[in-house]
């Protein structure tokens, strides 16, 4: 009876408190192995009270500067972003105003190109107009103001017609030609003369310069000559007539046949 009662009853209560103890001892060194190593490594030192860096702060900012900073063993594993800076508004008004500089340096290149452009296709449209004449034999004999006309003027008869324009400036046959007087000439101071080819004779006077010789061929539109203010002159212009028959003609109309306007 005695067996029976030994075998099937329950264990014996002697060996309950040791089995809970190790039990205990299992959880409490997870619990504390999950709170980290720090604090197990401070435990360890003899004569130093627990702590945790909730309660002593130093122990936290000390490690937080050596993950910052390093060590010679063990490289800085934070980085910290620089604080950003706020604009230099000096610095950037000189680059607003630098933008501004070089957008109206373009906008000014631009206004010289176009310009420069306008001016290349006037004067090509003139010289592609003087070809045409030229084409046709006839030519303007300078550029300039027209001054004075045919007829009567000053209680005499004035011959011809007058073109003012700076000393220098180009004189130019009015067709093709050969030239029959070149140099010197009363009232006139020098003069040049050219034969066309159906009789007409053209006159320039008060020349500057002379840039022909007598027997000299010229083509309609070639410069024999530059405009001056010699002999009886009150200013420096071109003095040209035009003679058919043995007589001096109106000059006017005779160019506005041939497509001249003065």
């Amino acid at each position: 009876m005695g067996k029976h009662s030994k075998e099937g009853g329950h264990p014996p209560t002697a060996a309950l408190p040791l089995r809970n103890k190790v039990v205990a001892a299992v959880v409490a060194g997870g619990a504390f192995a999950a709170v980290g190593q720090p604090l197990a490594a401070a435990d360890d030192q003899p004569g130093v009270p627990e702590r945790s860096a909730a309660v002593n702060p130093l122990s936290a900012s000390k490690q937080l500067s050596l993950a910052v900073s390093g060590t010679s063993t063990s490289p800085a594993s934070v980085k910290l972003l620089a604080p950003e800076t706020s604009t230099d508004s000096v610095a950037e008004s000189r680059q607003v105003d630098k933008a501004e500089a070089i957008e109206q340096q373009h906008e000014e290149a631009e206004r010289a190109r176009q310009e420069a452009e306008r001016a290349a296709a006037e004067a090509k449209r003139a010289e592609e107009e003087a070809a045409r004449k030229a084409a046709n034999g006839f030519v303007k004999p300078a550029e300039g103001t027209f001054t004075s006309g045919f007829g009567a003027r000053w209680g005499t008869s004035h011959k011809g017609v007058d073109i003012a324009n700076s000393i220098g400036t180009p004189i130019r046959s009015v067709a093709a030609g050969t030239v029959i007087d070149a140099g010197p000439a009363s009232g006139f101071g020098q003069w040049i003369r050219v034969k066309h080819k159906d009789g007409t004779i053209t006159v320039y006077g008060h020349i500057n310069t002379i840039d022909v010789s007598v027997g000299d061929e010229v083509g309609a539109g070639e410069q024999i000559a530059t405009m001056g203010n010699r002999g009886q002159s009150t200013g420096p212009h071109l003095h040209f007539e035009v003679i058919e028959g043995g007589t001096q003609i109106n000059p006017v109309p005779w160019l506005n046949e041939r497509g001249i306007e003065l």
